[in-house]
């Protein structure tokens, strides 16, 4: 078997406004298992930058450890990119972040890297509202160590050795919610049309934005039985609405009637718009959306789509109002103002 992906392409593959084809966009070829919802999300990711037109330098990628964390090997190959310890990827991006605002970090996760070891740095990395895309490849099992139970199991779902599991799930999107996340969504790998435009939406936010996949582990937990399984999701799915992705370079044309969706203007000037969405859920209040979530979890169906986002966000570096010049650019003078301003600044704090 070859592991090396043909460099020979079609010569009239579209490019886009970089003149780049989405061949440009791809990485090494897949070690996972056929079928594994993972590579869907993977080949979303390629979508979207290439339809965003992003530079693939302007891109760091970092993930942690588990079948997740595996498939940015896949994708964006000639990115940036670090694969870190065991549920520490946010601190990595958030050293990385701090240090160089000017590129677009994007952060791979899976459901034991996120929802277990990785809790506490989950929580506070969403609180600090860090300016990251956050996906969490979300299969409920640990796929890499034989299909065990994760964080995310729904109680009484059964996995493939058999056994219902008999712990609650922790949800990540309410989770995100309740920490002060500034977007969030979930959406499900098989699900490419819903997937890609909050991938797009997720970029251009400013903050923390967390898109929660299901990915069905096709080895361990796409069983008759189990809620992450292919047929199940797509049987209890239920979306907040369609979304639609504007680049802010393009001229809006779309033919919606007056009252049935939302448009929102992201901070890069590009827009999302919200179509036929449910009559109570309101995605730009945090309250009505950890209402939905809770109202459609009761009923044992998934909600998918936008759930939350804040419109007016303030990302970590607004807060702290840090450099707005990547560190690695600044020299001596910039570094050190020099002895008359240390003196105004001691004199400052008398």
């Amino acid at each position: 078997m070859s592991y090396q992906i043909p460099k020979f392409r079609h010569p009239e593959l579209p490019v886009n406004d970089l003149g780049y084809t989405k061949a440009d966009y791809e990485g090494s070829i897949s070690t996972l298992c056929a079928g594994c919802g993972h590579d869907s999300i993977s080949g979303a990711i390629v979508k979207a930058c290439h339809e965003l037109s992003i530079e693939p330098h302007k891109i760091a990628k970092m993930s942690g450890i588990g079948c997740s964390s595996k498939s940015p090997t896949y994708f964006l190959g000639k990115s940036h990119g670090f694969n870190s310890v065991h549920g520490r990827m946010p601190s990595v991006v958030t050293g990385a972040a701090m240090a160089n605002r000017d590129l677009i970090y994007l952060g791979v996760s899976g459901d034991g890297d996120t929802a277990s070891i990785g809790m506490g740095q989950f929580a506070h990395v969403a609180r600090r509202n860090l300016n990251m895309v956050y996906i969490v490849m979300n299969n409920g099992c640990y796929g890499l160590t034989k299909g065990q139970d994760s964080a995310t199991a729904d109680e009484g779902s059964v996995s493939k050795k058999g056994d219902a599991n008999v712990f609650s799930a922790i949800d990540l999107c309410s989770t995100a919610l309740q920490m002060g996340a500034t977007f969030v969504a979930r959406s499900f790998s098989g699900d490419k049309e819903q997937l890609v435009p909050l991938i797009k939406a997720a970029i251009s936010h400013r903050g923390f934005a967390l898109i929660d996949v299901v990915s069905p582990c096709v080895t361990f937990n796409n069983n008759a039985g189990s809620t992450k399984s292919y047929e199940f999701v797509r049987e209890h799915a239920e979306a907040t609405g369609t979304v639609d992705f504007v680049p802010m370079q393009k001229e809006i044309t779309t033919d919606y009637a007056p009252g049935s969706s939302h448009e929102v203007t992201l901070h890069d000037g590009s827009s999302i718009h919200l179509y036929k969405m449910s009559e109570d859920l309101d995605p730009f209040d945090r309250t009505s959306a950890l209402m939905n979530m809770e109202k459609h979890r009761t009923a044992g169906d998934i909600l998918t789509g936008l759930i939350y986002m804040d419109k007016d966000s303030r990302d970590l570096h607004d807060v702290l109002e840090t450099s707005r010049r990547p560190l690695n650019t600044l020299d001596a003078e910039d570094l050190c103002p020099g002895n008359q301003m240390l003196k105004n600044i001691n004199a400052s704090l008398r």
